[in-house]
């Protein structure tokens, strides 16, 4: 047979080989995706379409749509430049991301590395050599001559077939994880913008309470500044000062705290945003500069699964595990490699390839596992238990992401009534506070009631800077809840594309 003989034989071998991969099937279970869940709300008893309603900041009633897509940048629906500054701020430097998306730049490269054993390999080598060898084995093919040199120019073809789709769903399992660090990419994005808002959020009431804080101290001086005139006309004892100055002490030790907490949330944006906590963060936040959504999306629990990154993550686990049985299953099977060279050798380089030097192999290797203790039995077995543990996981997450969204409801319907209750609480207790003051300063009133009329308004205050933080920080909770609208960003959709060949 001669080397054109050859390569057309071996050409043909070849493409049968790939068809017979491509063509064949594929052995362990076929992956289905799981059942959706068929819940049709959050709770046994309908869930409210609006909230409370209360005056001042952040007192907007919110309605919950059930028809209402989530935008993917849902952080703009709060109307805060700064806030949409930093966040794409972040979103640029943040090195959670730029690891995330590593993570899965190096995910599909393995699958592409394992879609290569799809077709042959093949290596080519040349070996020029200088031998001496002793004169009783020298060769008397040729000259006898016990020094001689020696080239050879060969190409080497190895094919395995994939007959029980082994690589096929080593493919398949690859694709899968490679799905999963996208959708572990999407939870990093989600995580980060929900962290930055949440902790512009919690900025905002810090400085609120700080400001309220500076406020209750100023009344109380004011209030201590009346006493002592009333003690010089001896009207007040010195005990009704010293409570008087107790409780203004109490107020300025809550200060150092809040400043402590204030600092560390400037140090948190600043690390969310790739900064180190020396370079100084522009944007600062406010409450009253924070606008409430006023409709707020509610995601069926058979849309949930789709929309939530986790779910999808915990998917494409369980997709990864189904193909793993598969691999176990072919590995207990018979493999078929295929394996051909041919080349050139001459002791002269200018006669290489000339007549009579050519040389060519062509053979197969069935490998049948016959004995190994049972090792690739309880691999398969293994595989078969991290099956069902991914199915289980699954079912886990579904379950949990059902919980979050069903908790942050109720916590939406909830603060928003805390939040009225709040703003009743502070409106009475300012009019109390007010009246105790023009008694007192009236000599009408008792000490102790004052003192109770300060810490009644002081609480009110505080609890109702916190009730409005709590509706920002529920409806960032239900957004993220709901899986933040990852599908709507143009990045994402050009990551989409581009995988769009891969198979699931």
């Amino acid at each position: 047979m001669n080397q054109s003989l050859l390569f057309r034989s071996l050409r043909t071998a070849l493409a049968l080989g790939v068809v017979v991969t491509l063509a064949g099937c594929a052995v362990g279970p076929d992956y289905k995706r799981p059942q959706t869940s068929q819940a049709q709300t959050y709770s046994p008893t309908p869930m409210p379409a609006q909230t409370a309603s209360a005056s001042g900041p952040a007192g907007e009633s919110q309605h919950l749509l059930a028809s209402m897509d989530i935008p993917g940048q849902w952080w703009t629906l709060f109307h805060s430049e700064p806030l949409n500054g930093l966040i794409a701020d972040a979103l640029k430097h943040n090195a959670d991301i730029e690891a995330a998306h590593a993570s899965l730049q190096a995910s599909w490269e393995a699958v592409y590395a394992q879609r290569g054993a799809y077709f042959p390999t093949v290596n080519g080598s040349f070996n020029p050599t200088r031998q001496d060898v002793a004169n009783d084995v020298a060769s008397g093919v040729a000259s006898n001559a016990n020094l001689y040199s020696l080239t050879t120019a060969q190409v080497s073809v190895s094919y395995a077939l994939d007959i029980w789709g082994l690589n096929r769903r080593q493919v398949e399992s690859l694709a899968a994880q490679a799905n999963q660090q996208r959708f572990q990419l999407e939870a990093t994005y989600l995580t980060l913008t929900s962290n930055v808002v949440n902790a512009a959020i919690t900025e905002a009431s810090l400085r609120a309470q700080i400001d309220l804080t500076h406020r209750i101290i100023d009344e109380q001086e004011k209030i201590l500044g009346t006493l002592k005139r009333q003690q010089a006309l001896g009207d007040v004892s010195d005990a009704a000062i010293a409570a008087q100055e107790a409780t203004l002490e109490q107020s300025r030790a809550t200060l150092p705290p809040l400043d402590k907490q204030l600092a560390q949330q400037r140090d948190l944006l600043a690390t969310l945003t790739g900064r180190t906590p020396d370079q100084r963060i522009d944007a600062t936040f406010q409450l009253d500069a924070l606008q409430l959504p006023a409709e707020l999306p509610v995601s069926l629990p058979a849309q949930l699964v789709d929309q939530r990154p986790d779910v999808r993550a915990a998917e494409e686990q369980l997709h990864a595990a189904s193909a793993e049985v598969g691999v176990a299953i072919a590995n207990r099977l018979p493999n078929v490699q295929i394996n051909a060279s041919f080349g050139n050798a001459s002791e002269q380089m200018s006669h290489l390839f000339g007549a009579g030097s050519g040389f060519w192999g062509v053979g197969a290797t069935v490998t049948q596992p016959l004995f190994d203790a049972g090792t690739l039995k309880h691999k398969q077995r293994g595989a078969e238990a991290a099956y069902r543990q991914a199915a289980a996981q699954y079912r886990g997450t579904v379950l949990g992401a059902m919980q979050n969204v069903a908790d942050t409801l109720h916590a939406i319907d909830a603060d928003a009534q805390a939040l009225a209750a709040a703003q009743r609480a502070e409106q009475a207790a300012a009019r109390s506070l007010d009246i105790a003051r023009r008694q007192l300063a009236l000599g009408d009133l008792s000490e102790s009631a004052m003192l109770n009329a300060q810490l009644t308004w002081q609480q009110a205050a505080l609890t109702l800077v916190q009730a409005r933080a709590a509706r920002y920080a529920d409806t960032v909770a239900l957004f993220q809840s709901l899986g933040g609208g990852w599908w709507h960003r143009k990045d994402e959709q050009e990551t989409a594309t581009a995988r769009s060949d891969t198979p699931r």
